[in-house]
């Protein structure tokens, strides 16, 4: 198989990133929330960003583009009439003799629709609005969301937002076409179970183990979306447990991985207020062969009872204020490319500061990592930093811009 992950740490082979592009000014003041952006981001100040991060992945992994990957499948005849078939007519129409990577753009780009002055021409104009026929794709570099890997079938996501419905469509594209891509077959491909609130999107899975999923069940993933998967994953997969943390409603907490990421054999670095104490989340145990669901006391004891207890470090450190300010920094949100080397935001000074403490991390800024000899100790533990003050807007961190599609294995 071409992709394969059974661990969030194991050291990182092959992972799909998208660069974000003129999608990004489709986003306003007045539609922001409609694209599900907190704030507006600056298109070239993202990309700038983004190419220090992709930089420094190219250091320890094959970065695959998706805008390349949907070139390639769009090259193939079945596959552009796979995804012609599933936009919209106009869409199609208007693919007509255009060029692979012309046509992948238009589908991260988004097809504003043409109107007859009959429908409305002149009232559109007059308003300064306009519709798409094929929605601009602004989350898109957060390709997390929409796919994960779990052993070696990719589950594609179910968007619990409709704007977002066209990036379940590439990546279905992606993983049922592309030669790098090969699968044991897809997972929850639940282009209609959408519309039955079966949401789940990739910033709510966390592959534990190759036995083991943590999950999220958020505004993001709903109930329904977790029953269908787990239904599959038990049936199809080696997946014997899947723990369910439950989470409020809340934008800083819109996916799991905002307020828990795996960094290390035996280390997690977790928002505390949502794990430690009286206002911890509750959390569920689902396993293979039982109907029932078992409710656990808190996720670490969860975790020893499945046989992987984990030590906690504290997004923000030990103050509270500073925990709320770096837990929106997506200073949780980071991505192992081996075990306890990290890749993170730098502006998140007390959380960086509790990982050297308690945990031994070593910071180095990818500035200096990109620029001189690398020394870094294959064994050691570290956490690579990058600017992300723009890329931070968009409200997810480098997990999120990050769809792992092949790791090694833990021994």
């Amino acid at each position: 198989m071409a992709i394969r992950v059974t661990t969030e740490i194991g050291r990182l082979e092959r992972v799909i990133c998208h660069e974000p592009g003129p999608e990004l000014s489709v986003v306003t003041p007045r539609n922001q929330r409609d694209y599900l952006f907190g704030d507006l981001l600056d298109e070239e100040s993202s990309r700038a960003e983004h190419r220090v991060f992709r930089s420094v992945l190219d250091r320890f992994a094959d970065v695959l583009e998706v805008e390349d990957l949907l070139t390639d499948v769009l090259e193939m005849p079945e596959a552009r009439e796979f995804m012609l078939a599933r936009a919209d007519e106009a869409v199609a129409d208007h693919a007509e003799g255009i060029g692979a990577r012309d046509l992948a753009r238009l589908f991260i780009e988004g097809k504003p629709a043409e109107i007859s002055p009959a429908r409305g021409e002149a009232l559109a104009i007059l308003l300064n609005e306009s519709g798409y026929f094929l929605p601009p794709l602004p989350n898109l570099f957060f390709t997390r969301d929409s796919a994960a890997v779990i052993g070696e079938r990719a589950m594609i996501g179910a968007m619990a937002h409709e704007v977002r419905w066209s990036e379940e469509l590439i990546m279905r594209a992606l993983f049922r076409f592309h030669p790098l891509l090969e699968n044991a077959g897809l997972i929850h491909d639940t282009s209609e179970r959408r519309r039955l609130n079966t949401s789940v999107e990739g910033g709510d899975v966390h592959v534990l183990r190759e036995d083991l999923l943590l999950m999220g069940l958020s505004e993001r993933t709903s109930a329904s979306g977790i029953g269908v998967l787990s239904e599959t994953l038990f049936a199809a997969t080696a997946i014997r447990d899947i723990l369910v943390v439950l989470l409020p409603h809340e934008r800083a907490a819109i996916h799991l991985d905002m307020i828990f990421t795996m960094i290390d054999r035996g280390l997690c670095c977790v928002f505390p207020p949502h794990f430690v104490g009286p206002t911890r989340l509750s959390v569920v145990h689902l396993a293979r062969g039982e109907d029932s669901v078992r409710e656990r006391d808190d996720l670490f004891s969860a975790l020893e009872a499945v046989g992987l207890p984990l030590a906690p470090v504290y997004c923000g450190g030990a103050r509270r204020t500073q925990q709320e300010r770096e837990q929106w920094g997506s200073g949780c949100n980071m991505v192992a490319v081996r075990p306890g080397q990290l890749l993170a935001y730098d502006r998140n000074d007390a959380t960086l500061r509790a990982l050297q403490r308690e945990g031994g991390f070593r910071i180095v800024r990818a500035v200096d990592y990109l620029t001189e000899p690398d020394d870094l100790d294959p064994d050691g533990r570290c956490v690579i930093t990058f600017q992300g003050s723009e890329l931070v807007r968009g409200g997810g961190g480098p997990r999120c811009m990050t769809l792992p599609v092949l790791r090694q294995d833990l021994e």
